[in-house]
């Protein structure tokens, strides 16, 4: 087995030597649909607030879930009580079939990866280094010896290999949230807990993002990942959770969950769902206000207090439909063959 990185460092030896006389269960495959993480009647609070109330949750192997609402909904704080990393004043959390309190530290790692929002670290490792942390979790375990294969796969996939030697210090907010899920990816859990994965990179590596996640859900793993793009989760979860006021408001696929009236309700915004003319996943717009609305707003009303009571009507049912229609159009024009 290798013990060292490129470099000729060890890599986390002090906690191979910590773990390697342990016992600890691993992880066996799961088969599709088995819940690997679930959370029943969760209640959390924070700071004298609560910030989750009676939360339900399950999620399967090859699954994808999207966590979505607006800010403070409890989306992160959700995702932070799945991985067993906040403490629960109600409720109870499961991972791959048992309570997430029976798991010792080191048995919960080899279950599950979890992405925070942001990475920082104090010391100048190398990109490859914390890659490597990721597999820190199978030292002294059979999977140890798949360390370099991870390691590789993870840099590969993420589009980071090409700066493996740079220092993590130096890289840009999107190339160190690449390198980050790299480290997740590289630890090889059967569930993967992926807060904003996609906040600081560019169109492309968002899309890049998603689709390993939809690329781990077809081999097994579950993916619970938090979302604030919602073509994105339309796009690409099987199911999407809406988290409004510490509370689920829906739970289903993103066809059935992205209603104008709920999505309007939960972010306070009118929105406008229309059907993608080619892949037929939902996309979610707001509702804006076009260039000059204030004036056409104001002909228009000088326009009805002139007219008769059926010349109103008719000037007020355009005006409602004027913003779908040139949505509509939009999307034909962008979309014809």
């Amino acid at each position: 087995m290798n013990d060292r990185t490129s470099s000729g460092r060890s890599a986390s030896g002090p906690l191979r030597r910590l773990l390697s006389g342990r016992t600890r269960s691993l992880p066996s495959p799961s088969l599709p649909g088995t819940p690997l993480v679930e959370a029943r009647g969760l209640c959390v609070r924070l700071g004298g607030r609560t910030v989750l109330d009676g939360v339900d949750l399950s999620v399967g192997a090859g699954e994808v879930v999207a966590l979505v609402g607006p800010n403070g909904a409890g989306k992160s704080t959700l995702l932070a009580a799945l991985a067993h990393d906040l403490p629960v004043e109600a409720g109870e959390v499961r991972v791959d079939g048992r309570p997430a309190a029976d798991w010792s530290a080191g048995e919960l790692a080899l279950r599950r990866a979890v992405l925070p929002q942001s990475a920082q670290l104090s010391f100048p490792f190398a990109v490859e280094e914390v890659v490597r942390m990721g597999r820190a979790p199978w030292a002294g375990t059979a999977g140890e010896d798949e360390d370099e294969e991870a390691v590789r796969e993870a840099m590969d996939l993420t589009e980071v290999a090409g700066f493996a030697s740079r220092s993590f210090a130096a890289l840009s907010g999107g190339e160190r949230a690449r390198v980050a899920l790299a480290r997740v990816l590289a630890q090889r859990t059967s569930l993967l807990l992926l807060d904003e994965p996609t906040a600081a990179l560019d169109l492309r590596h968002q899309e890049l993002v998603l689709r390993l996640c939809r690329e781990r859900a077809a081999a097994g793993v579950a993916v619970v990942v938090v979302l604030h793009d919602l073509g994105l989760a339309g796009a690409y979860a099987d199911r999407v959770a809406v988290l409004h006021g510490g509370r689920t408001a829906a739970d289903g696929p993103p066809a059935e969950v992205f209603d104008p009236e709920l999505l309007g309700r939960v972010y306070a915004h009118p929105v406008d769902v229309i059907e993608h003319p080619v892949s037929g996943d939902p996309l979610v717009t707001p509702v804006r206000e076009r260039r000059g609305g204030r004036e056409v707003r104001e002909e228009r009303d000088g326009q009805k207090e002139d007219q008769d009571p059926f010349m109103r009507r008719e000037l007020e049912r355009l005006e409602r439909s004027d913003g779908h229609e040139r949505l509509n159009d939009r999307v034909s024009r962008n979309f014809a063959p």
